[in-house]
């Protein structure tokens, strides 16, 4: 079953790396990364031509609404979706300069853990339910490290201590229904890092929690990536997420990139109508009470055949019979090329006041 016909979108170039002297070279890498879903009814392109860069030390957040790629663009950029019977992967994605979806599967998984580590959604299914927490982290540090078994418990142990378990060697010798849903979230955490990646993809990790272990697991992840000088992207349907955690985001909507850019510059002044839609949706407490956050009208259009043009067109208020026919492309922010922020817009905001500038 063949793909649709590819279209020729222009776009601009990754945002540059730091000059030397002025920071690490990028250690992810991905250009033009496509991820396609073989269906009966046809091809669903989950992923479609996203580019991006992450640097050592460096947190991304990777934004948007459910279905809108991100999970798939996390797994794609770890090697976890790859060309097979029912997918289509097309692109480079370069960890620490190789590409991981030219390795063979032994190559992948001796990167798996060491290079590059994923937290899920649920820890529930990452956990075992007849093994206990211990045996989780000690098989992969056996695995990868060549410990002893005494050896692999003792770093067990000392991992469930670096995220914060109390009584780790109790809570090493427990299952995983015997733990509350943070302390599993935690020792997910702790099988990511076990043996010591320099990425790690985060891909909703608080989903199932409440909101104050929501902020704990957060403030456990952005301690660990800073300590450990790794690289963190951190997924989100939750602009508020990542707001403050992170160096840099990316916006996706309907398997596209649409904006991309310094937090700070998405938070203060987003360029793209979806972004600037997801801010004014996030609740503040400086809101008088029983006030109605604004929400973006309509849906998400279907991946098996999206609009042409710019795929948020329908949605948005300011789309012109411009924006309904052609795609926009990704460009530089207008008057503000030095922010390194990229969108894709035709009518980006705050365009035409730079303009007059």
């Amino acid at each position: 079953m063949g793909l649709p016909e590819r279209e020729t979108v222009t776009t601009a170039p990754l945002p540059k790396a730091p000059a030397p002297g002025a920071g690490p070279p990028p250690l992810l890498t991905a250009t033009d990364v496509r991820t396609a879903f073989h269906t009966p009814r046809g091809p669903v392109q989950a992923v479609d031509g996203v580019s991006l860069s992450l640097a050592e030390g460096e947190t991304l957040g990777i934004v948007g609404e459910s279905g809108s790629g991100k999970s798939v663009l996390g797994r794609t950029l770890m090697g976890l979706i790859t060309d097979g019977p029912g997918t289509t992967v097309s692109g480079t994605v370069l960890l620490g300069g190789r590409d991981v979806h030219a390795l063979s599967p032994a190559g992948r998984r001796a990167l798996w853990g060491t290079e590059a580590a994923m937290v899920f959604q649920d820890p529930m299914t990452s956990l075992n339910p007849v093994k206990k927490t211990g045996a989780h982290l000690s098989e992969s540090v056996r695995l990868h490290q060549g410990l002893s078994r005494a050896e692999a418990r003792e770093r067990a142990v000392e991992l469930l201590r670096q995220v914060g378990i109390p009584e780790p060697a109790r809570r090493a010798r427990q299952y995983p229904h015997e733990l509350s849903g943070g302390m599993r979230q935690r020792v997910v955490i702790a099988m990511a890092l076990a043996c010591g990646p320099r990425l790690l993809i985060a891909d909703e990790p608080t989903t199932a929690l409440d909101v104050t272990v929501q902020k704990q697991i957060l403030d456990l992840l952005q301690t660990l990536a800073r300590d450990l000088r790794m690289a963190t992207v951190l997924i989100s349907h939750d602009l508020a997420t990542v707001a403050g955690r992170t160096d840099r985001v990316a916006v996706m909507y309907a398997g596209r990139l649409v904006e991309y850019a310094p937090t700070s510059a998405v938070f203060e002044r987003p360029r793209h109508p979806y972004s600037s839609a997801l801010i004014a949706s996030i609740p503040r407490l400086d809101l008088p009470p029983h006030t109605l956050l604004p929400t973006i009208e309509g849906r998400p259009p279907n991946l098996l055949h999206p609009p042409p043009g710019c795929r948020f067109a329908p949605r948005c208020g300011a789309a012109t019979d411009h924006c309904t026919a052609q795609s926009p492309p990704l460009a530089a922010y207008a008057g503000d090329r030095d922010a390194g922020g990229i969108v894709a817009c035709h009518h980006p905001l705050g365009a035409a006041e730079e303009a007059a500038v």
